[in-house]
């Protein structure tokens, strides 16, 4: 057995400058998502946009369950929602928001690991890179171009016939 030392990184760069229009596109739509939420038991509300390669945005939310596993997040509701009205469609980016009820989150938060999963994946199926962008009240950050830097030494479809 070959035993080999595996680096692994990734870079997320704060935005420099004002958002661009297409950030701002995005930025309202996770918000107004966000808004929509159900999540009467955390009170944490997130809201996901994709913009789609047709030119369409798709956003949604959280929705919790009083049997928390029955819930399910923003980013892969959104994933899935755009995969159920546009399913010949890329998603070009993805952009994340939360809030509480004191208002917005701070700083950025990244998705779950079953929510990466889903973006690996989605990105993976459509064969070119989903960008995904994080939005704070302080920052908005842009990680690298593809999903695949949310998660690194990632389960593939590839990886199910052992490559």
């Amino acid at each position: 057995m070959n035993q080999h030392s595996v680096s692994v990184s990734t870079s997320i760069k704060p935005l420099s400058g004002s958002p661009s229009a297409e950030d701002e596109r995005l930025m309202l739509a996770a918000r107004e998502a966000a808004a929509k939420a159900y999540a009467p038991y955390s009170k944490f509300r997130v809201g996901a946009a994709a913009l789609l390669d047709n030119g369409e945005v798709v956003a949604a939310s959280n929705q919790e369950n009083a049997a928390y596993p029955s819930g399910l997040c923003a980013e892969r509701t959104t994933v899935f929602y755009a995969n159920a009205k546009y399913p010949e469609a890329k998603i070009l980016r993805l952009l994340i928001y939360a809030e509480t009820d004191k208002g917005p989150v701070r700083s950025p938060i990244t998705p779950c690991g079953a929510c990466r999963q889903v973006l690996l994946e989605k990105e993976v199926a459509q064969g070119a890179p989903m960008r995904i962008s994080l939005c704070g009240a302080d920052d908005l950050y842009h990680l690298p171009g593809v999903a695949a830097a949310l998660l690194p030494l990632s389960f593939v479809p590839k990886s199910l016939d052992g490559e």
